[in-house]
């Protein structure tokens, strides 16, 4: 080992993957129970002869060999250490001291020293005794990804195929008029999406756990995720319990409606424009948050799915299979898909963007909105936090690279454009207009089928925002397409 190297881990102290132990003449259990951890976590090593505050004390000697060959005959005795593992410990002088370093890999299997597991969490040694937490080992050490997983027993009457009607126009108006899922017959498309896939182990063609899940009827999702849902509440008022609440256990496509529409109830959407267009912080926020609790958990899992919304912040936290354990940045971020074709899905109708991109918007986003920035926290369980401040957000603009808070007399304007745009515009319409943005070809029929909103309120919506000028019909009714006037633009 480069000594140097040893002098700066020395100099660090103990972390997730380093751990110091004295040492006298022996190996002691301490030892085996860092091993341990580490071959159940990521891997990492253990310095013998070095004091917690990196002091290097160091180890006889002259026992230096036996130390070695006792500890590489322990890790191999079943009756000991199940499943046994082989190590090549390394003698090292250092400053005329001897030091054993113990390099252990990151396993394939969830090991047990004398009947007991253990992880690595932090900088310590943990028993684990919970049989779901066990569990969770377990699907983080599994080699494939569990939303492929063929159920050769299920069939198209236990899917709700009424849904690809939805999803292809979802997929048309992301894609701006023309996406190749518009032409697929239903077969076609779901072997498209990868939603029905081969089995090579049995050689057998099948639906898979994503199918299931994106477009599955409650009660067959229910019967193969038996623990699958996600817990939306909120607790402003009463936080030992609940204000409100919504038990989402649904296909993937509903669950991502109903819980958007749980936030939209209870979040403020703040006034907010970037580029002379007014955005909505609020919408950006969550529906990256939600997306991402859908897309990447871990939903062979018995964890319970979250959305929580509070006074002084909102979260979601869902199962996950960690590539390591670390606070997400958009400097360290390195995209990794969990479940990628359930995340390539949700891009092609919308409900996603490109990998990485999620937590990009949300350090953009968020600060602006609730005063800080969000966390993401990479472990056995995933989160997400976002900071909720009432007194943050209100008129901010995007000038450049960085966020400001307007100056009083900004402030006056944007106020009086807020509230035109709140007594002019509706809700409806505010829907309409971001649509008809994306897919300037898209019919008053499929609008109405994208929105929720009624074919009759759609028709009287669109003729009174054509009366006020925020939209026009460019040429005729069957060729022509729609023009959208910045409603901000029409109303300063």
């Amino acid at each position: 080992m480069d000594i140097s190297k040893l002098k700066n881990i020395l100099a660090i102290g103990e972390t997730v993957a380093v751990e110091f132990k004295r040492a006298g003449g022996r190996v002691e259990d301490d030892v085996y129970e860092s091993v341990c951890s580490f071959l159940n976590r990521f891997g990492g090593d253990v310095y013998l002869g070095v004091l917690d505050n990196g002091v290097v004390e160091g180890v006889p000697e002259k026992a230096a060999i036996d130390m070695v060959k006792n500890l590489i005959n322990v890790v191999n005795n079943p009756t000991l250490f199940q499943p046994t593992t082989y190590l090549d410990p390394e003698i090292i002088k250092y400053e005329g001291k001897t030091i054993i370093r113990v390099h252990v890999p990151p396993s394939s299997e969830v090991h047990s020293f004398k009947r007991v597991v253990y992880d690595r969490v932090n900088e310590s040694d943990i028993k684990v005794t919970s049989t779901s937490l066990i569990a969770q080992m377990f699907i983080r050490k599994q080699g494939i990804f569990t939303e492929l997983r063929i159920y050769p027993y299920l069939k198209k009457d236990d899917l709700r195929l009424d849904l690809l009607d939805q999803v292809r126009l979802l997929a048309v108006n992301n894609a701006g008029g023309n996406h190749p899922w518009k032409a697929m017959d239903d077969e076609t498309l779901l072997k498209s999406a990868g939603l029905y896939t081969m089995d090579y182990d049995s050689g057998k063609p099948g639906f898979n756990l994503a199918a299931a899940l994106l477009l599955g009827r409650d009660e067959v999702i229910h019967s193969i995720c038996p623990a699958y849902r996600t817990d939306a509440l909120l607790r402003r008022e009463n936080v030992d319990r609940y204000d409100d609440r919504d038990i989402v256990d649904t296909n993937l496509i509903d669950s991502y409606e109903r819980l958007f529409a749980f936030a939209q109830k209870h979040l403020p959407d703040k006034f907010f424009v970037e580029d002379s267009f007014r955005k909505s912080l609020r919408n950006i926020i969550v529906r990256e948050m939600i997306s991402n609790t859908l897309m990447h958990r871990e939903f062979t899992s018995s964890f319970q799915a979250k959305f929580i919304i509070e006074r002084n912040r909102m979260f979601v936290e869902n199962a996950n299979r960690a590539p390591a354990q670390k606070t997400i940045t958009p400097e360290n971020l390195e995209p990794k898909p969990k479940n990628p074709t359930i995340a390539s899905f949700f891009r092609n109708i919308g409900y996603a963007d490109q990998l990485g991109s999620g937590v990009r918007k949300l350090f953009l986003y968020s600060k602006p909105y609730g005063g800080a920035d969000p966390t993401f926290s990479e472990d056995d369980v995933f989160k997400i936090t976002v900071s909720l401040n009432d007194m943050v957000g209100e008129n901010a603009s995007y000038n450049g690279e960085n966020f400001e808070v307007n100056n009083k007399v900004n402030n006056k304007v944007n106020n009086k454009v807020n509230n035109k745009v709140n007594n002019v515009i509706g809700e409806n319409q505010l829907k309409i207009i971001d649509a008809l943005r994306k897919n300037p070809n898209i019919t008053q029929r499929e609008l109405s089928k994208l929105t929720s909103i009624s074919l009759v309120h759609i028709n009287k919506n669109m003729k009174v925002l054509q009366e006020k000028g925020f939209v026009h019909r460019h040429g005729n009714n069957k060729k022509g397409f729609w023009i959208v006037n910045d409603p901000l633009n029409e109303l300063k």
